[in-house]
């Protein structure tokens, strides 16, 4: 008897919107920043490290329905994720979905970790689809909070076993001695807040965000993204 690998070229998986969230904080050096490391039974990413977040439901979008966010806010982060799927369905639309993804990003902080971020703290961040072949596929907007004194998550989800702060170095120090696993998504978009060098970088940034849409079959490598790569969705 053969087992089927997870990866299959000729699959036809659709595509499902997903949040994630770097929550970072200013430590003696540097920057910390608050990590799962997810428990061996989920149906995606088990054992990885990753940062909490989720798929985009109903909720989210009933939220943004309900006004509960302002329109220029929309506005602006839709032009955030000018590049991204947010925009397949028009202009007039892209601020709702901007919202959603929004929504999604507030509310899976919110259930995993307690705590209920400003609509303002989450700055667009990255853009990663998964490849065509998996089993499960995400289009995941990544955002950047900044948390301000008092501001406390904790860890309060099942998906995951253990949640902390950690220094970036840190990580990819234990990443490195095979110590934990994280995907190329988690690693890269940790890679570039460090490159920024400060909590203050990441607080003021406003760069162009690209979607990434990686080739070959091993999203967990941690081989450095190349630039071809990453492309615009309407080439």
């Amino acid at each position: 008897m053969t087992t089927k690998s997870s990866f299959d070229p000729a699959s036809n998986v659709p595509i499902r919107r997903a949040a994630s969230v770097l929550l970072v904080r200013e430590a003696d050096t540097g920057f910390e920043v608050f990590i799962q490391h997810r428990v061996s039974t989920m149906d995606f990413a088990a054992g990885m490290v990753v940062y909490p977040g989720g798929r985009v439901d109903a909720q989210d979008a009933d939220l943004v329905r309900s006004g509960a966010f302002d329109d220029q806010l929309l506005a602006a982060l839709a032009q955030r994720w000018s590049h991204a799927s947010v925009w397949d369905d028009g202009v007039e639309q892209a601020a709702f979905h901007a919202g959603e993804m929004l929504a999604a990003a507030r509310r899976e902080v919110f259930e995993e970790t307690g705590l209920l971020l400003e609509p303002n703290q989450l700055q667009p961040w990255a853009n990663w689809v998964t490849p065509a072949g998996y089993p499960k596929r995400f289009d995941t907007y990544f955002f950047v909070a900044v948390l301000a004194p008092g501001q406390e998550p904790r860890h309060q989800t099942t998906e995951a076993a253990v949640s902390n702060w950690i220094h970036p170095e840190a990580l990819f120090a234990a990443l490195h001695r095979g110590e934990i696993k994280m995907m190329r998504p988690t690693q890269r978009t940790l890679l570039d807040a460090m490159e920024l060098g400060g909590i203050e970088a990441l607080k003021n940034i406003n760069r162009e965000i690209i979607p990434v849409h990686p080739t070959g079959m091993d999203v967990g490598s941690a081989s450095p993204v190349s630039k071809a790569e990453l492309r615009p969705r309407n080439d």
